[in-house]
């Protein structure tokens, strides 16, 4: 009966929603004032981009005008135009929204909102557009801000028929208006006009027969499309099923060789995954996808549908293509071809296991209680909270790197684990007693000769092993080699074997060495500087390029060019010439190019041109210029470059302190990569960088810069997770007491020989920073929370005692107040939450079949109520992988 009951309210709803375009604009008006909603505040009104004419990028503001829902499960819209009459580009999203507040935001691209008005219920009678609605971006719970690789972008404008954006935004329990407060939710757009080669969208694969027995231990729903389009490389996927959905796979098969695109279980937070492999899907390719179901526990048969009882099978795969082949989504809803599939990895089969705090609430784990962690879900709201949502980065201070005796670090990197490796000189050091008749150059000192060929040569190379792989939780060394080789260290990094690839500014050349050490590349002639195909001059890092095995080399100190080599070290060409001591760097020059990073997916290499300020990124395969990145904030010099692929591509750079007055703070940077953004600014928490060489950071966001004149390794972590130390006062008349902690994670022979007497005099001052703590007196904790108290107390009797005396007590009206209020009672009423909802996506397309579908979703209607179900707890959460003094001689 009740399943019936939930048809004819389906149908109902669909036939509302055929009908939205024919109310006048005129009842629209005259219900939105008679509704009880809050009118426009002063919430932002950007309606229209504010655009520099000197200026190819620009923001667009696009949120709620001060809204106040009175209906649990309402769903808001309101639109922005875009800039008329050209194309421009969507390349960053940048939420403004809180959890306590919204449940999920969606943006849609339309070429027609579907009404004039500010803004409208787009939930159960109106929809988003009133042509089909283009979906580009999604967000809920909290989730990180989405950026898009670099070069890729939604196109928007012009003759694209996305002429507005649309911003629906889903309030889940509105308990929290109790208030009657206006809410400004939204997204700021970060926009371009200059053309993106690449052009984002999303490609979804969906079924709409498959029928579940009850009982039936195992039902698989295959999907499977020939594609016949331009090729497009998947980058992120979100899978979607309701309670019965036990794991969702989706592959490219060509000529019979299955490659997965993404696998993920549907009861976790169904945000959007980074693709695990660089996979293309081409002309001719076939796209498939398995929902596996159990009807384990249900009594009648389930079809695909809306509600709770029902299921879906959905995958998400967004993708970027070349911009003249751009189209902004696809669809398959083919049912699979028993033959194609009797050759699926048996992976795609295998449940993955998901822990139940992993899960997700609501309609997709069929919880008995549905308010059981409504509280936790929908915290109680004292005022309106905005997350912008920029990590910053502090110092784990708890870090026991600080401890570690080294020579001077030239360099950091990872393996692929995560471990840190460090790259340290024992005890040579790079002599900081300038020659200046040298060269006209300052930077260049007395360890070298006016013809760059290092002096010291008879103290013969550092006895001990410079390269530590080292566990970066406790600073355990893990593995130790690197003795007998190096003079004067300087770049490292590793490659997907765990190789390593090293530089030595003294005997001007490039290794590759074997995880054990042993000796697989060397490039360049001992002790000769020179600048052919077979010489380097002070070279100073190295990049690999995953794919291809390809490497460039900065070279460096006194070539000022980068040398690209075949994986076998056969040299293939170089780009670059030094710039003036004078004037402005053109494009391709480099004043000392000291750190490389490669960006796998776009395959370009970004250069840290030091003595400049700036960094620079090339096409990796042909040294084609692309753009530049500087700030003010970097100063004149920047040291060291690293790439993640962190949300939608991050850089992560230290600077280094002016050679002449005292110029701008020694500090790291994290920038937005598609955009040069400066996202954040950080710095040791006590002590200062004293000359941060290099830097790396790892893909958990925790972040390792090298200080040379320090001699250590700082570690930098989200703010989040960073652990703080206390330092407490004890009390009137009681001392700090500091710990010591002496500590020491490197070997012995490091340990013993390390500290001969020019070494100790040179470096004792830096050569072992010491954590303190303190102590905290038990009995004035206590007093500190026990005085509170008991004034609480006191004034909690009188306020009762003196409500006695005047009103009386009267139980029922106390109750009343409690649960007007929107007290325990209050809360405990959340309201049932579903999944994404996807606006009208397919209502325009011809043979789409509605069976079991609102207009509104494909993914549940969040109108349906069910006893059974509680509070939806999915993440949103998209984080889209990319395309793939003058001691400055260090």
């Amino acid at each position: 009966m009740a399943g019936f009951i939930n048809k004819l309210l389906l149908v109902f709803l669909i036939l509302q929603n055929n009908c939205m375009c024919h109310e006048s604009t005129l009842s629209l008006l005259k219900r939105y004032r008679q509704s009880p909603w809050a009118l426009p505040s002063d919430c932002p009104k950007n309606r229209h981009p504010d655009i520099s004419p000197n200026s190819l990028n620009f923001k667009l503001e696009v949120r709620m005008p001060g809204v106040t829902p009175v209906m649990s499960d309402s769903y808001f819209c309101t639109f922005v135009p875009v800039p008329p009459g050209q194309k421009s580009y969507i390349v960053d999203f940048k939420p403004h929204a809180s959890m306590d507040t919204v449940h999920h935001m969606l943006l849609f691209g339309c070429n027609m909102p579907a009404t004039s008005e500010e803004y409208w219920d787009c939930g159960s009678r109106y929809g988003t557009c009133l042509d089909e609605a283009k979906i580009m971006y999604a967000w809920a719970r909290n989730a990180p801000p989405t950026r898009l690789p670099a070069d890729v972008g939604f196109r928007v404008g012009g003759n694209t028929n996305i002429n507005y954006v649309i911003l629906q935004v889903h309030y889940g329990d509105v308990t929290v208006f109790r208030d009657n407060h206006k809410d400004c939710s939204g997204v700021t757009l970060q926009m371009t006009f200059l053309q993106q080669p690449l052009i984002a969208g999303i490609y979804l694969l969906l079924t709409e027969d498959t029928v579940i027995p009850p009982g039936e231990k195992v039902v698989n729903a295959d999907i499977g499309c020939l594609y016949k389009q331009a090729t497009i490389h998947p980058f992120a996927f979100r899978t979607h099923t309701h309670q019965l959905g036990q794991v969702v796979s989706g592959y490219r098969v060509r000529d019979g060789k299955w490659v997965l695109i993404g696998r993920q279980s549907p009861q976790l937070p169904q945000a959007f995954y980074h693709t695990d492999t660089s996979v293309d899907i081409k002309y001719g390719d076939i796209i498939a996808a398995r929902c596996v179901f159990t009807g384990k526990g249900r009594t009648t048969v389930t079809r695909i549908g809306a509600t709770s009882k029902d299921e879906m099978c959905n995958l998400y795969v967004m993708y970027y293509m070349e911009a003249k082949h751009a189209k902004p989504y696809m669809y398959c809803m083919q049912d699979g071809s028993p033959e194609l599939f009797k050759h699926i990895p048996p992976e795609a089969n295998i449940p993955i296991p998901v822990s139940p705090d992993m899960a997700m609430h609501g309609h997709h784990t069929g919880k008995e209680n549905p308010d059981e962690n409504v509280i936790l879900q929908q915290p109680k709201r004292e005022e309106e909270v905005v997350l912008d949502q920029v990590l910053h980065l502090e110092e784990a201070t708890e870090w026991p790197g600080e401890k570690l005796k080294l020579g001077q670090v030239s360099g950091v990197a990872l393996d692929s684990k995560n471990n840190l490796v460090i790259f340290h000189r024992g005890n040579h050091v790079w002599d900081e007693n300038a020659s200046p008749s040298s060269s006209p150059r300052p930077f260049l000192s007395g360890s070298f000769d006016k013809k760059h060929i290092y002096q010291p040569q008879g103290i013969g190379p550092i006895q001990y092993n410079t390269i530590l792989t080292l566990d970066p939780a406790n600073v355990k060394v893990l593995n130790a080699v690197g003795a007998n080789i190096f003079y004067l260290p300087h770049g490292i990094s590793t490659d997907k074997d765990d190789n390593f690839w090293v530089t030595d500014v003294a005997l001007h050349q490039v290794f590759k060495l074997g995880p054990k050490g042993d000796y697989l590349l060397v490039l360049g002639q001992a002790f000769q500087p020179g600048s052919d195909s077979r010489h380097f001059c002070q070279p100073t890092d190295v990049a690999v390029d995953p794919a291809r095995g390809n490497f460039y080399v900065s070279d460096g100190y006194c070539n000022s060019r980068i040398v690209q080599f075949s994986p076998e070290g056969k040299f293939i060409m170089q780009w670059g010439e030094e710039s003036s001591l004078s004037g402005i760097p053109k494009p391709g020059q480099f004043f000392i190019p000291h750190s490389l990073t490669f960006v796998p997916v776009l395959d370009q290499l970004c250069v840290a041109d030091r003595e400049n300020g700036r960094i620079q990124c090339f096409i990796a395969q042909s040294g084609q210029f692309l753009r530049e990145i500087q700030h003010p904030e970097f100063g004149e010099r920047l040291f060291a470059v690293s790439y993640t692929p962190d949300n939608g591509g991050q850089l992560y750079a230290v600077n280094g302190e002016a050679l002449v007055g005292r110029g701008v703070p020694v500090q790291g940077f994290v920038l937005n990569f598609t955009t040069g953004e400066l996202l954040d600014i950080f710095k040791p928490t006590k002590e200062n960088f004293l000359m941060p060489h290099d830097i790396v950071a790892a893909d958990d966001k925790t972040v390792y810069v090298a200080d040379v004149q320090a001699n250590t390794v700082w570690k930098f972590v989200p703010a989040e997770k960073a652990e703080h130390r206390s330092v407490k006062k004890a009390g009137p008349g009681m001392e700090l007491h500091e710990i010591d902690a002496t500590e020491t994670f490197l070997e012995e022979e490091i340990e013993g020989k390390l500290r001969t007497p020019d070494v100790l005099e040179k470096h004792k001052s830096s050569s072992v920073l010491t954590p303190s703590s303190t102590a905290v007196s038990p009995v004035l904790i206590t007093l500190l929370l026990i005085i509170p108290v008991v004034m609480l107390v006191g004034i909690g009797v009188f306020i009762h005692w003196r409500k006695g005396k005047i009103y009386g007590e009267d139980p029922d009206s106390k109750l009343e107040s409690i649960q007007s209020s929107g007290g325990i009672l209050g809360r405990l009423r959340g309201k049932s939450s579903r999944g994404l909802n996807l606006g009208n996506f397919f209502a325009s397309h011809r043979g789409y079949s509605r069976k079991g579908f609102d207009r509104l979703s494909t993914e549940g209607s969040d109108q349906e109520k069910d006893d059974e179900e509680g509070t939806d707890s999915e993440t949103e959460e998209y984080s889209a992988p990319p395309l793939a003094p003058t001691t400055s001689s260090s």
